[in-house]
């Protein structure tokens, strides 16, 4: 068996720049243009659990494009807004956003 070698980086040639580096917003761009679910516009900025919850159901199951269940869309979509977020997150947001959590368990009669 040959021996496998590593690649070395290019490197640069004096007075040379490198590559401007590309910010990544993914998770951005999912929000906005999920192509499971067409959001309403500003939704997660919504002060009530419950409209939160109603209108991330009621896009679940008018999407078409959706692999799961419209629960399961629905939720999702919500945990990784909440998980995009991360630290940054006041916890008055993730206390509605949680709240909008139970609410759409008990909209979808999934109680725990």
């Amino acid at each position: 068996m040959g021996r496998r070698y590593r690649r070395r980086p290019e490197r640069l040639i004096a007075g040379e720049k490198a590559m401007p580096t590309r910010k990544h917003r993914w998770s951005a761009q999912v929000t906005r243009g999920s192509d499971a679910l067409d959001l309403e516009s500003e939704i997660f900025k919504q002060d009530d659990p419950r409209r939160i919850a109603r209108s991330l159901k009621r896009s679940a199951e008018r999407s078409r494009r959706r692999k799961a269940s419209p629960y399961r869309s629905a939720m999702s979509m919500l945990t990784f807004y909440i998980n995009r977020a991360g630290s940054n997150l006041p916890a008055g947001r993730r206390h509605v956003l949680e709240s909008a959590k139970h609410s759409l368990r008990r909209l979808f009669h999934r109680e725990a």
